[in-house]
């Protein structure tokens, strides 16, 4: 995935966002925090992460499915990673 490299600041930033939201979560639990808010940070969290994926996803299709430069075979090979990828976590 060569091409996070020309993303690779707001990449990490984004991730390292949802790091701390994670960390949050855990402190809100550590301390007990009523469930009603965990639950809005873990909304949060779970947002923050499927908009960074949809991010990875649309670069993944940009340079390895769509690119006026690629193959027909890496056109497949890319697509195929995608669909991979989909199926095993979407369950």
């Amino acid at each position: 995935m060569a091409h996070t490299s020309t993303n690779k600041k707001k990449l990490v930033a984004r991730v390292r966002r949802i790091a701390g939201q994670l960390g949050a979560i855990e402190r809100a639990i550590e301390s007990d925090t009523d469930c009603s808010q965990v639950l809005q940070q873990v909304a949060a969290a779970r947002g923050a992460m499927g908009g960074l994926l949809e991010e990875l996803i649309e670069d993944h299709l940009r340079h390895h499915v769509a690119h006026p430069e690629l193959s027909d075979a890496e056109r497949q090979n890319g697509a195929e990673e995608l669909i991979a990828i989909i199926r095993r976590y979407s369950r």
